[in-house]
C-alpha cells in the first residue's frame, strides 16, 4: 500500500490536471473526469463511454455496496443493530439525499467528515504514545513479512502484492479514475494547482490515515483474532481504550462510508449524463443505487470485495491507458507552472499554451 501511494501520487497528479483542463461549464459550476479528457484529449467517445459505463457500476453499485457493508459489521460489532433493518434504514436514507439532498448533505458532510477524521487522527496519535515501545518492531513486521513465506494467509510475496494494490487504490483512488471527477469541479487559476493538491490527498489517506490504521492493529496484537475488516479496527481499539474506541470508530466509520455513497452516486450520475443526457436513465440508476446499499449491506464482506477488485481493476485499466496518452499534457502544465512560479507570478493558465488543443479547454481564457 506504501509503495501504491507513492506511485499513485504521480498519477493522481497527472488524472487531476488533464480533469482541470478538459474540464466543461455546468449549469453552476464545472465537469468533467476521465470520460471527458479521454474523448477531448484522445478524440475517441467510444473509449470514453467505456470508462463511464464502467466507473457507474464500479462506485455507484460495487463500492456502494463495500461501504454500505462497512456500516452495518461496525454498527452490529457495537451496538449489536441487526443487518436486515440497518441495510433497509440506508437504503432508504440514500434514496431520500439522492431524489434530492445531496447539496445537503454536501454542507453537511462540509463540517462533520473533517471533524471526524481530525478525530480519528488524534486518537491514532494518542494510541501510538501510549505503545510507542512496540513501534519499531511493528514497522519492521510490516517490512520483513511482506518478503516472508508466511505473508498474507500464507500466500507469499504475490498475494502481498496484490492486496497491496487493491486495498492501496481503494484508498486513496490514484489511477482509478474517480478523483478527476471532483477534481474538475474547482475553480484554480492553473490545472497543476488541483493536480498537487490531489497527490497530497494520496499521502494523507494512505501513508497517514491506513498507516495509523495498521499499527493501532498490530500493536493490540488482536490481528490473530479471526476478525477482518472493520471489525478487527474496532476489536484493535477496544483493546487499547475499551469499548469507547470500538463505538467512536462506528459513529465515524457511518458518517464517512454514508457521505462516501453520495459521492460515488454523483460518480455514477455525472458519467452516465456524459453517455446520454436522459433523467430516465439517471432515475433507473437511482433504484439501482439504493438496491445495491442494501444488498451489500445484507451480503458478505468477501462477495462485496469480490465485486468491487474485479469493477475497479477493469476502470482503473482504462484510465492507465488513457493517461500513457495523455500525460505529455500535464507536464506541458507542470513546466509553464514552475515557470512562472519562478517569475514571482500566481501561475494562471491560458489557452493559447498548448495551441493543438485550445478549441477543447473552452474553460480557460485566451
Amino acid at each position: 500500500m506504501w509503495v501504491i501511494a507513492l506511485l499513485g501520487a504521480s498519477s493522481a497528479f497527472v488524472e487531476s490536471t488533464l480533469a482541470q483542463l478538459f474540464k466543461t461549464k455546468a449549469s453552476d459550476s464545472f465537469r468533467g473526469g476521465p470520460a471527458y479528457y479521454i474523448q477531448k484529449g484522445m478524440g475517441k467517445r467510444w473509449f470514453a463511454i467505456v470508462f463511464a459505463i464502467l466507473i457507474s457500476l464500479t462506485f455507484g453499485l460495487a463500492f456502494n455496496s463495500v461501504q454500505a457493508n462497512t456500516i452495518t459489521a461496525a454498527l452490529d460489532k457495537s451496538f449489536g443493530l441487526p443487518v436486515y433493518p440497518v441495510g433497509v434504514v440506508l437504503a432508504v436514507m440514500t434514496a431520500v439525499v439522492i431524489w434530492g439532498g445531496i447539496h445537503r448533505i454536501s454542507r453537511f458532510s462540509e463540517i462533520v467528515v473533517p471533524v471526524m477524521a481530525g478525530l480519528y487522527i488524534l486518537l491514532a496519535i494518542v494510541i501510538l504514545v501510549m505503545s510507542a515501545g512496540k513501534i519499531p518492531y511493528v514497522l519492521q513486521a510490516i517490512v520483513t513479512d511482506a518478503f516472508s513465506g508466511d505473508s498474507v494467509v500464507g500466500g507469499g510475496l504475490g498475494m502481498t502484492i496484490m492486496m497491496g494494490v487493491k486495498r492501496g487504490l481503494f484508498s486513496n483512488e490514484a489511477g482509478e479514475g474517480s478523483a478527476p471527477n471532483v477534481a474538475a469541479t474547482a475553480a484554480v487559476s492553473h490545472p497543476v494547482k488541483q493536480g498537487l493538491i490531489q497527490a497530497f490527498a494520496v499521502f494523507t489517506d494512505t501513508l497517514l490515515i491506513c498507516t495509523c490504521t495498521a499499527i493501532i492493529i498490530l500493536c493490540s496484537g488482536v490481528y490473530t483474532s479471526g476478525e477482518s475488516g472493520i471489525r478487527l479496527t474496532q476489536l484493535s481499539l477496544e483493546s487499547e481504550i475499551g469499548a469507547a474506541g470500538s463505538a467512536f470508530v462506528s459513529v465515524a466509520v457511518f458518517f464517512f462510508a454514508f457521505t462516501s455513497i453520495v459521492s460515488n452516486y454523483y460518480y455514477g450520475e455525472t458519467n452516465l449524463r456524459f453517455i446520454k443526457d436522459s433523467d430516465t436513465a439517471v432515475n433507473v440508476y437511482k433504484f439501482a443505487v439504493s438496491a445495491m446499499v442494501f444488498t451489500g449491506a445484507v451480503t458478505s464482506l468477501d462477495l462485496a470485495w469480490g465485486l468491487a477488485d474485479i469493477f475497479m481493476g477493469l476502470m482503473t485499466l482504462v484510465n492507465l491507458t488513457a493517461l500513457a496518452f495523455l500525460w505529455k499534457y500535464a507536464v506541458i502544465l507542470l513546466k509553464d507552472y514552475e515557470q512562472q512560479k519562478r517569475l514571482g507570478r500566481n501561475p494562471v493558465y491560458r489557452r493559447s499554451t498548448i495551441p493543438k488543443i485550445a478549441s477543447e479547454t473552452e474553460c480557460w481564457p485566451d
